[in-house]
C-alpha cells in the first residue's frame, strides 16, 4: 500500500525477490494541471507497468474494501507513504501488517519527519519498520537504519532514503519470513513529533539565526519550498550557504556585492544560491542579481 515514487523501491525490490504482490493499494486518480486530467500515483503507474492487480478505495472503512482484502488473504501487508489504516484493514494478514516510517522511531512521528528532521539541524536521521497499531507511528519497531545528514536538502535526503528504506523492507519481509521476529518497543517519553507543513510554516523569518534559516531552506527545498516576500510577491529560496560575517544591518535587509547576495540574520549574514521569483523560473542568485534596479533592499 503506497502513493507516491518514495514507495516505487520498495515494491520493485519485492518483485526482484520473487514475492507474490497479489494486489497494490493506491490513492484514487485525482485531476490535476491546468486541464484538470486525472493522474494516477507513481505507485499505480508502476503497478501496471508490472501487470500487478491495483485497487483504488476512496474510503478505507468501506466493507467492500475489507471484503477485498479479506478475499485476497494475504500473509502480510507493507505500508510505504499510504493513508492511515482501519484496524478492520490491518489486522487481516496472519503476519500483521508493517509500515516503513522515514525517521528513527520514535523520533518524528507523523507526516513529514525528513523535513523537520532537517529543520531541527538533526545530523542523523533513518528509516523504521514497525508493525502497525491503533495510534499512529506507535507500533512495535523491527528494524531501523541509520543515515547521515550531512548538508543534504530534504530532496537528496529523500531520493536516499526511499531506495534505503526498500533494503529495509526487504529485511523486514524476510526477517518476518523466518518466524525470528524480535521487535523493540517505542518510548513515548522521547518521541517528537513532525506535523504536516503548510504554507505559512514555509515563510522565513529573518530574524531568526543563521543555522536555523540554513536549515529551514533545506528542510523545505525542493518542495514546497522556504519562502519570503519582496515587493508583495513571494519569492522562494532553495539553496543558501552558512558565512562567518556578522550581520551589520537589520534582519531581512540585503546587501548585494561581487561576492553575491546576502541577507542579514539575528546574527550572521546568509548567502541566497538559487531562488525563484512568483511566476518565474528557478534561477541563480547571479541571475537575480543582474536583473535587480536597486542593489540593497528587504526581504519580508
Amino acid at each position: 500500500m503506497g502513493t507516491p515514487d518514495f514507495a516505487v523501491p520498495s515494491l520493485k525490490i519485492l518483485i526482484q525477490n520473487g514475492y507474490d504482490i497479489r494486489a497494490v493499494v493506491t490513492v484514487p486518480d485525482k485531476p490535476k494541471g491546468r486541464g484538470l486530467k486525472l493522474q494516477s500515483s507513481e505507485v499505480k503507474i508502476f503497478a501496471l507497468q508490472n501487470g500487478l492487480r491495483i485497487l483504488q478505495p476512496e474510503n478505507l472503512k468501506d466493507e467492500k474494501f475489507k471484503t477485498e482484502i479479506t478475499e485476497i488473504n494475504p500473509d502480510l501487508i507493507i505500508v510505504v507513504a499510504y493513508r492511515i489504516l482501519p484496524d478492520t484493514i490491518y489486522k487481516i494478514p496472519k503476519f500483521g501488517t508493517f509500515n516503513l516510517h522515514a525517521s528513527l522511531l520514535p523520533k518524528y512521528r507523523g507526516a513529514a519527519p525528513i523535513n523537520h528532521a532537517i529543520i531541527n539541524g538533526e545530523t542523523e536521521t533513518g528509516v523504521t519498520t514497525f508493525f502497525l497499531d491503533k495510534k499512529v507511528d506507535t507500533g512495535e519497531i523491527i528494524y531501523q537504519r541509520s543515515v547521515s545528514i550531512d548538508n543534504k536538502d530534504f530532496g537528496e535526503l529523500y531520493n536516499e532514503l526511499k531506495f534505503v528504506g526498500a533494503e529495509l523492507v526487504l529485511e523486514t519481509v524476510k526477517i518476518i519470513e523466518s518466524g525470528e521476529v524480535k521487535l523493540k518497543k517505542q518510548s513515548d517519553e522521547v518521541s517528537t513529533n513532525a506535523p504536516k507543513i503548510f504554507k505559512e510554516f514555509c515563510r522565513i523569518n529573518w530574524e531568526d539565526t543563521q543555522e536555523n534559516i540554513y536549515n529551514k531552506i533545506r528542510g523545505l527545498s525542493p518542495i514546497p519550498g522556504a519562502w519570503t516576500t519582496y515587493e508583495n510577491k513571494t519569492l522562494k529560496i532553495f539553496k543558501s550557504q552558512k558565512t562567518d560575517i556578522e550581520s551589520t544591518k537589520q534582519y531581512g535587509e540585503t546587501e548585494v556585492s561581487e561576492e553575491g547576495l546576502f541577507v542579514n540574520t539575528l546574527d550572521k549574514k546568509i548567502k541566497i544560491i538559487e531562488l525563484q521569483k512568483e511566476g518565474k523560473k528557478r534561477i541563480t542568485a547571479s541571475e537575480y542579481i543582474k536583473g535587480l534596479q536597486i542593489k540593497n533592499f528587504k526581504f519580508i
